[in-house]
């Protein structure tokens, strides 16, 4: 009886188990019901219909409020039909990474979140560099500082005192969601990894960060698994959702460790890519490894253990559907991303000579924090029209992957084939085309999402399976395989050149001195 899944009792009792899994994203929440005999979706929602607002008070910041995203959770869990809701079993928690939340003693949020794509931190991250050295930072923490979660708090600490003194604990928006959902505050190793505050070395959190920069490490979380429990739905928010009092909540992790998990991203060799708000690629490795150059990142995975090391590395490109969507607000703004898609395809390769830099989402690892700004270049005001501009942007999302992916090569990561969820930018086919021609490599897009995956997730400290692996590939349905064209290759490689090459020009007239 030991191996039998409490899944499998319940379907022979025809008793339905549902999972819900929900999503905290930067434009928008996300929530979903799986079946978890079956590893369906049963049923999805999302909210709010309009992107959620980011407040940028001054160039390079990014703030969103905590508990708009709570009154947005509970507006996207309250659309799923209500008899499935009262049939959840599980709970499992996706969430935008490296922001900080901060709170008092009653548990409310003393300011807004400063969220992924704030850059303001940047400096403060650099003075860490420099007290502890690059070295150590490196050994210890397999990043430097930067303008994580770890440096948020800090620039906190130096530039609102009084805020600072308020505080009762800092935590990342996956741990307040949780909080407000089991009135608990926890953590988890792989969340404090994407703030710095996770030492590899010695497995415990960045004591010595925090002493450098005079924090008080009694201020983080408690620390839970990112599989199993992780405290329970209190009676009075389990009234307001409409799910059983006291459900389990049982999983947690950051967007990208939880979308590769999702795609079945777990052991070395795989890789996962994601297009929204933000570009990602992100590959599982068995070793601390570590860009010198801090333009790729290494965090803790969803499914490592002490003896069983799964960290993933992680490029990220700040400004991928944020461009998108800035051009259909302002370029085409009566068009739907299918027309803006089917426009840009009418473009050649290479957009007839026009070329853009998408980093305008704050500033890029990529670019070592060079503030560099997304613009067009090489614009022919006799020949390029909107379908330039479009076909243009969506390529230079893709270079700009392709500039980051030739790091982590360098780093070791084999990235031949590649999985994705069927959305945002995988839908365009011309995205599909630039990306697995520029990259040379297989891609797989696969009918998943953050919130299924939380979903599934969520089914494993429960028994609705046996496996971390037999979550992870539960449900999951090949939508699309595209491998490179080798009549197109030589094309997009032309293009990509000609891409960096401006790249490089503009970065030399910025800060030709700190180029590298």
């Amino acid at each position: 009886m030991q191996n039998i899944r409490i899944v499998s009792l319940l379907h022979y009792f025809k008793k339905a188990v549902f999972l819900l899994g929900i999503d905290l994203g930067t434009s928008t929440i996300k929530v979903c019901l799986v079946e978890a005999v079956t590893g369906e979706v049963v049923a999805t929602a999302a909210s709010p219909e309009q992107e959620m607002p980011i407040t940028a008070l001054k160039s390079g910041w990014a703030e969103q409020s905590p508990e708009i995203w709570w009154q947005e959770v509970c507006n996207a869990i309250q659309k799923l039909p209500l008899d499935l809701r009262k049939q959840v079993s599980s709970v499992g928690i996706a969430y935008q990474m490296h922001g900080l939340v901060m709170i008092d003693a009653k548990g409310k949020a003393v300011r807004p979140s400063i969220i992924w794509c704030d850059s303001r931190a940047t400096e403060v991250g650099e003075t860490a560099s420099q007290g502890l050295g690059a070295s150590f930072c490196f050994r210890r923490f397999l990043n430097q500082p930067s303008n994580f979660t770890a440096a948020k708090w800090k620039w906190v600490a130096i530039n609102e005192p009084k805020c600072y003194e308020s505080v009762h604990k800092i935590m990342l928006p996956g741990d307040y969601l949780a909080y407000r959902l089991t009135g608990e505050i926890t953590t988890t190793v792989s969340g404090l990894s994407e703030g710095i505050l996770w030492d590899f070395h010695n497995r415990f959190p960045a004591y010595a960060l925090m002493d450098y920069w005079g924090l008080e490490a009694e201020k983080l979380p408690d620390i839970c698994p990112t599989f199993g429990s992780q405290g329970r739905i209190t009676k009075e928010t389990a009234e307001m959702l409409g799910i059983p009092i006291h459900t389990p909540l049982m999983y947690r992790a950051g967007d990208q460790p939880n979308n590769a998990f999702s795609l079945g991203v777990l052991h070395p060799g795989q890789v996962a890519a994601t297009a929204g708000t933000s570009g990602v690629v992100y590959g599982v490795h068995d070793a601390a490894i570590y860009d010198p150059l801090n333009r790729i990142n290494t965090f803790v995975h969803v499914n490592n253990r002490h003896e069983y090391i799964r960290n993933g590395v992680l490029l990220c490109i700040n400004g991928a559907g944020r461009l998108n969507a800035w051009l259909r607000a302002n370029v085409t703004p009566e068009s739907s991303y299918g027309t803006m898609n089917a426009l840009a395809a009418t473009a050649p390769i290479g957009a007839d000579g026009l070329v853009c830099l998408p980093f305008g989402n704050g500033t890029e690892r990529i670019l070592q924090n060079q503030p560099l700004g997304a613009g067009f270049f090489g614009l022919d005001l006799n020949r390029h029209e909107k379908a330039h501009l479009l076909r243009a942007a969506q390529e230079g999302i893709v270079f700009a992957m392709q500039f980051g992916l030739e790091t982590m090569r360098e780093m070791g990561l084999s990235v031949s084939h590649i999985r994705a969820g069927n959305a945002n930018l995988f839908l365009s086919p011309l995205f599909r085309e630039a990306f697995v021609n520029t990259t040379v490599a297989t891609l797989t897009l696969l009918d998943t999402d953050g919130a299924q995956g939380a979903a599934r997730a969520a089914g494993v400290g429960i028994g609705a399976f046996l496996t971390i692996e037999e979550a992870g590939s539960a449900g999951l349905t090949t939508i699309h395989e595209e491998s490179p064209d080798p009549n197109l290759i030589p094309y997009y490689k032309e293009a990509y050149e000609k891409w960096a090459l401006t790249l490089e020009n503009q970065r030399n007239c910025l800060n030709p001195q700190n180029h590298v």
